[in-house]
């Protein structure tokens, strides 16, 4: 094993056969499992942290306009009494629809209505050239117009529209996957900060068209939406290989899903799991390295994070943490471009889907990162400076965020595939090719950090650092 394509890909297949490996589901158990004992079988000393999560699932999701039913799909974590609610509830609402399109809820009378829009997805490849410092681009796969136009799954209208309908006094909310391919299987996250009261559900382009076309006759709708939430136990998987001391690289990703999750992220923890094999065997043949590594695949990506927010505090925030994480790489979402095709559904182009690795490393260590990108031949992807994000938008857009924001030096790559949460990201649309380059990729920056002083490796020295507030979740 290690980090070949055969065996990386052998690793996203055995994950994708767990999925869904949604939290505190079997197939999360398993995918947990899975990782401790590959972790173990590398030599790793291997724990499994618990946190608590919480599961929502709808027990029924339908609309109906007169004696028509309109075939839709919930949207998850809707209908919330409390972010840290949980039981039943079921919601059945008649009443009259107000279509807003794409504006914006303030602009209409929404009191006691079902508020239809159309979800937009508000961030393209181009809105991210004013943070990028350097672009490898051979064979301009991103600098091309169809390409810097594409849109990633991150950024939507959906967070803003339910809460301003919500203040408005809507009692519910129909969206219209306007700009999507045909498919209603948009599983959008948790979004921790924002409280989904409103019960809601998705509809496609060709349903919403359908949609509009009866309440043209018949303005009125019944919405229904049944919801179980339990709270249930996540699982962290930590790998660590000692040092010579307690200063550690952290090497992370997320093994849970809510779909097959292949490119989300059976690729970044196959990732994990081929580094953690390689420098297993190094150390069992006498290597001895100067800092601690610590292989870590995180659990609760899509049900608020608990698991990320309690690592943070456990091990970065606590003066009692047994490590002091100098650094921290991760990787998500090896994947291939895809767009609309002919059938409706998501077609693949063949080319790697433009990436970002956002940094907040010393200029020396960006000038070496630029250089490995380029003789690792990274096509597509760009380095991206994050120093400003943690001050002006309280993260950076990666499951690295809850470390970074805490005050950890942090290399993480990621890229938005627009089929991310959706069941089309399945194991066809790994990026094969460039599996082993990124493996090998972040194997230089772990020996390259290992070879300098763990104080040093931030945009400012660790003293410095530690007099900034931390911590802002």
């Amino acid at each position: 094993m290690g980090m070949s394509e055969e065996s990386i890909m052998a690793s996203i297949e055995d994950l994708v056969a767990m999925a869904p490996r949604a939290t505190g589901t079997s197939g999360g158990e398993s995918a947990a499992a899975y990782v401790s004992e590959r972790f173990a079988g590398a030599g790793l000393e291997t724990q499994v942290m618990e946190v608590p999560s919480f599961s929502w699932r709808a027990d029924a999701c339908s609309i109906r306009v007169g004696d028509e039913d309109l075939a839709c799909s919930p949207i998850l974590h809707s209908g919330l009494a409390a972010h840290d609610w949980t039981g039943t509830a079921e919601h059945r609402i008649d009443a009259r629809v107000v279509d807003i399109g794409a504006d914006r809820v303030r602009r209409h009378d929404v009191r006691g209505a079902i508020v239809l829009f159309d979800l937009t997805f508000d961030m393209t490849v181009a809105h991210s050239l004013p943070l990028t410092m350097y672009l490898h681009d051979p064979g301009r796969r991103v600098m091309r117009r169809e390409v810097l136009g594409s849109r990633n799954p991150y950024v939507t209208s959906l967070a803003r529209t339910i809460t301003d309908a919500a203040t408005a006094g809507a009692v519910g909310v129909i969206g219209v996957l306007r700009d999507y391919p045909d498919s209603r299987n948009y599983h959008n996250e948790y979004y921790r900060r924002t409280l989904f009261t409103l019960p809601g559900a998705w509809v496609t382009r060709a349903e919403g068209a359908r949609l509009r076309r009866l309440l043209a006759a018949h303005p009125a709708a019944r919405l229904t939406l049944d919801i179980t939430r339990e709270e249930v136990v996540s699982r962290t998987v930590i790998g660590v290989l000692p040092g010579r001391t307690s200063d550690a690289v952290m090497i992370q990703s997320h093994h849970d899903s809510i779909g097959p999750g292949a490119v989300e992220d059976a690729s970044g923890t196959a990732e994990v799991i081929a580094l953690a094999e390689h420098y297993g065997a190094a150390a069992a043949s006498g290597v001895v390295r100067e800092k601690t590594l610590l292989f870590v695949t995180f659990d609760t990506h899509f049900t608020g994070y608990q698991a990320h927010r309690e690592f943070a505090r456990r091990y970065v925030l606590s003066p009692d943490s047994p490590w002091n994480i100098v650094l921290n790489a991760t990787i998500e979402h090896i994947g291939l471009r895809a767009v609309e095709g002919r059938d409706g559904g998501f077609e693949s182009t063949g080319e790697t889907e433009p990436r970002g690795i956002f940094v907040n490393v010393n200029p020396a260590f960006t000038w070496r990162i630029a250089r490995s990108i380029r003789r690792h031949r990274l096509h597509g992807t760009s380095l991206m400076g994050a120093g400003m994000l943690e001050f002006f938008a309280g993260g950076i857009p990666t499951d690295a965020s809850f470390t970074f924001v805490s005050g950890v030096p942090t290399i993480s790559l990621i890229s938005g595939p627009l089929y991310l949460y959706d069941d089309a990201d399945t194991i066809e649309r790994i990026d094969r090719a460039q599996l082993v380059p990124v493996a090998r990729f972040f194997a230089d920056l772990v020996d390259d950090a290992d070879r300098r002083n763990g104080r040093m490796l931030g945009t400012m020295p660790a003293a410095l650092r530690r007099r900034l507030p931390r911590g802002r979740w």
